[in-house]
Formats: C-alpha cells, structure tokens, sequence
C-alpha cells in the first residue's frame, strides 16, 4: 500500500464523502437489514443539505482517508452540540469511522483512529465516546483493542428498525 494520506474534509469533498459514506455504510449493513430501511437511511444521512449542513458545523469534524487519489474511508467527529447525545462539553465524539471493505486490515482505520486521538488532544477532551452497533463485531472489537469500554446502550433507528448500539468510552490522560 502506498502513502495513506489523512485530510479534512472541506465542502469541495462533499461528493467524495457522499460517495465513501454511502459504499461503505452499505458494505457494512446491507446483508443484514431490508433494502428499504437502508436506502431510507443512506438517502437521509448522505443527503448534500444534511452533509453541508454538517461540514458548516464548527463542532463537528470530518476527514478522508485518501489512498492514490481514491477515498477510501472517513471519519466524523463531534463535540460540544454536535454530538448525537447530551455527553460532556470536554468530551469528543467518534460517530463514524468507516473503510471501504477492499482496504479492511490494512490499518486505514487505525490510521482515521489516530486522527481521532490527534484531534481530541488538540481539543483538550478528558475522554472520547461513541456508539457501535452491538452486533458489529468487527466494529466492538477495534474499539475494544484501541481502549474503549462499554458503559452504557442506545436505540439506533435504521429506517423502521430499531437496534441496539453498545455506548463506549475512552478517558483520556
């Protein structure tokens, strides 16, 4: 693998992340949930309005993981009202850390995670938290191996279809 290059996304990406976000939310999901809840949910999340509205927000942040040109992941993060839930100001969201199945095992994600660690410290967050499907297991246990712990559930609504997300988190040193 050549030079995997971490950059933030502006409005110029918005196509590329529409793009990864929608293939590798499908990639991950689509065996495992009706046509229709996903094609509700991908049209919704990656919708230009929601992802502008999105990439505008001073609190969230967004960054690709660009391989030869290619997208081939990304990374969502929130802070302060950003955030899906009522967390602490201090801490940051991790709500998406995706890689297109082709580039699984091959450290783009760690590498999206690495940026993520980057930029809670220049943020100065006491912890980071996020939720994962508790039924992606591959998912549970990246978070689990990079130091996160379960402490609390949600309910994640995919089109008419509720599922449980485990919450976990990450205090910072």
């Amino acid at each position: 693998m050549n030079s995997l290059e971490i950059k933030k996304a502006t409005l110029e990406d918005l196509t590329a992340l529409q793009l990864i976000g929608r293939q590798t939310f499908s990639e991950t999901f689509a065996s495992v949930n009706s046509e229709e809840n996903m094609i509700k949910y991908l049209d919704e999340s990656f919708a230009a309005e929601k992802l502008t509205k999105e990439l505008n927000n001073p609190n969230s942040y967004f960054f690709l993981a660009v391989l030869d040109e290619k997208t081939v992941g990304y990374l969502k993060l929130n802070t302060a009202d950003a955030q899906t839930e009522k967390e602490d100001v201090n801490a940051l969201e991790i709500e998406r850390i995706y890689v297109a199945k082709e580039f699984h095992g091959k450290k783009v994600a760690q590498a999206l995670y690495a940026q993520a660690e980057k930029t809670a410290e220049q943020l100065k967050a006491t912890y980071m938290w996020l939720g994962v499907w508790e039924e992606n297991f591959r998912a549970v246990s990246f978070y689990s191996k990079n130091g996160f712990v379960q402490f609390d559930t949600h309910i994640f609504r995919l089109g008419d279809d509720e599922q449980t997300d485990l919450m976990m988190k990450k205090v910072l040193l």
